[in-house]
């Protein structure tokens, strides 16, 4: 007997003690002992994970913050003075609207910002209190950056669409510069610069385009035509004072002689523009060449001679100019003198006549028949005076339409008259005052003054000395001589 109690001590004391060995267990005995040893253990682990269940004390407190992230349990699992830190807190605070009621820069960026601070505090408080359970505190980590990232997304695109639209606007009205706006109740309707713009002036009418259909008329090249005659007539101006180097002439001599050549045209039945070109070659003649007293009848046949070549279908034979001479000079002196002269002057015959000027100024009055026939005769004027050999040809046409105008009381000089004239009221002034001047006087030229005396041209000389006579005070001019009786 004492044997058995010896075992029983020695399996009561040793119970878990692997190393004893013994022969006296059996299978049951084994069996009962290993399920005894296998609860024990495993209830000991199930202690030891009780007692650190209780030694994280903090992490239990935390499960309802966590729990509020699932949504499993709202409010009951919070902790006491602390506000849950859950998706729905952060996501009401930035969708509020008090956080950006008033569209600015400086607002939207402040809220945007505290956000940002929030979401940062919030990660790192769930990071420290879920350092315990890696799983758990992973998953809550990566599940707060993406509520705070969606919050933040949020504000900025709330931010940014009532922004932008602000912005682009301000950009918009700078850059295309519109004028002040004009209010309305619904619209604000802006009006371009462009659109306020002066009255404009009062255009010349296009009187070519009538012609276009005319090949006589050449509208197409009209301009280019007349452009070319006012250069060319700056290049055959004679000499304004070539009397200077003529010893035995006078200027009196010269419109004695013009006067005479008047008488001729006439006889001859010449067109306008024979006795115009006529008088250029005579002056640049002189210009270039010194004549005797005796020869000055020989010059003016021949540059008459010489124009009715250039200018006329059917020219009258040299003898006709001949007898016309009183037979003072042969033919061969005629024709001999003809190439003197045609060779003092380069064979340059290229004179741009005023008579041309006076139809195109006359194209913008209508053609007024009364009108170009006293204009004809105040242009004949320069032919006789010669204070008027200094003006170009274009600026004595202009000039001569304005006063036979002012004389018929056709009204005032228009943008039209002065656009196909090219000049204006001003710039006509001085040969306006000089053909009054001239007028106003007794006359001197009797072949010129009948010429335009008889009815074929409407009295034009009769009719223009006695508007001149009577309107030379109003003008500044003196007269120092009465006018002849023929003209009263």
């Amino acid at each position: 007997m004492p044997p058995a109690r010896a075992l029983r001590t020695r399996v009561a004391t040793n119970e878990n003690d692997e190393n004893v060995g013994t022969t006296r267990l059996t299978r049951a005995k084994a069996a009962a002992l290993s399920v005894d040893d296998l609860s024990s253990a495993a209830q000991k682990p199930l202690q030891s994970k009780k007692s650190g269940l209780q030694i994280n004390q903090p992490l239990q407190r935390k499960r309802a913050a966590l729990g509020d992230v699932s949504n499993v349990t709202k409010g009951d699992g919070a902790v006491e003075g602390k506000k849950p830190l859950g998706k729905s807190g952060l996501v009401s605070k930035a969708a509020q609207p008090t956080g950006i009621q008033k569209v600015s820069r400086t607002n939207s960026t402040r809220t945007a910002l505290g956000s940002k601070d929030n979401n940062k505090k919030s990660t790192v408080e769930l990071k420290r209190t879920a350092s315990g359970s890696g799983v758990l505190g992973g998953g809550v980590t990566k599940k707060r950056q993406t509520t705070s990232s969606t919050s933040s997304l949020s504000i900025k695109e709330s931010v940014t669409e009532d922004e932008e639209p602000a912005r682009k606007k301000v950009h918009t009205s700078v850059e295309k510069r519109v004028a002040p706006e004009v209010m309305s109740e619904n619209k604000v309707e802006s009006v371009p610069v462009e659109a306020i713009k002066e009255p404009e002036a009062e255009l010349p009418l296009d009187l070519d385009a009538e012609d276009i259909d005319d090949p006589l008329m050449v509208a197409e090249y009209v301009h280019e035509i007349f452009d070319y005659l006012k250069e060319l007539e700056v290049a055959t101006m004679p000499n304004p004072v070539y009397m200077k180097h003529q010893e035995d002439l006078e200027w009196k001599m010269r419109g004695i002689l013009v006067d005479w050549l008047i008488e001729v045209h006439t006889r001859f039945h010449l067109l306008p523009e024979t006795l115009f070109l006529a008088v250029n070659i005579l002056d640049r003649f002189l210009s270039a060449k010194v004549v005797q007293l005796d020869r000055l009848q020989l010059v003016g046949v021949t540059a008459m001679f010489i124009a009715s070549k250039y200018e006329e279908v059917l020219s009258p034979h040299v003898q006709n100019f001949r007898h016309v001479a009183d037979d003072g000079f042969t033919e061969a002196e005629i024709l001999s003198a003809e190439r003197y002269v045609l060779s003092a002057l380069n064979y340059d015959l290229s004179y741009p006549n005023p008579m041309n000027f006076l139809r195109r100024i006359s194209k913008a009055d209508n053609y007024d028949i009364e009108t170009r026939t006293l204009g004809k005769y105040l242009m004949e004027i320069s032919l006789l005076d010669h204070r008027f050999m200094g003006y170009l040809p274009s600026e004595i046409a202009a000039s001569s339409m304005y006063l036979a105008r002012k004389i018929l009381d056709k009204g005032p000089w228009d943008v039209t008259l002065a656009h196909y004239a090219g000049y204006s009221e001003e710039q006509i002034e001085p040969i306006f005052i000089l053909m009054v001047d001239y007028l106003a006087r007794p006359v001197t030229h009797e072949a010129f003054f009948k010429k335009y005396a008889s009815k074929k041209f409407m009295k034009a000389s009769i009719h223009s000395r006695q508007w001149s006579k009577k309107h030379a005070e109003e003008l500044g001019i003196e007269i120092s001589q009465p006018l002849d009786s023929v003209s009263q």
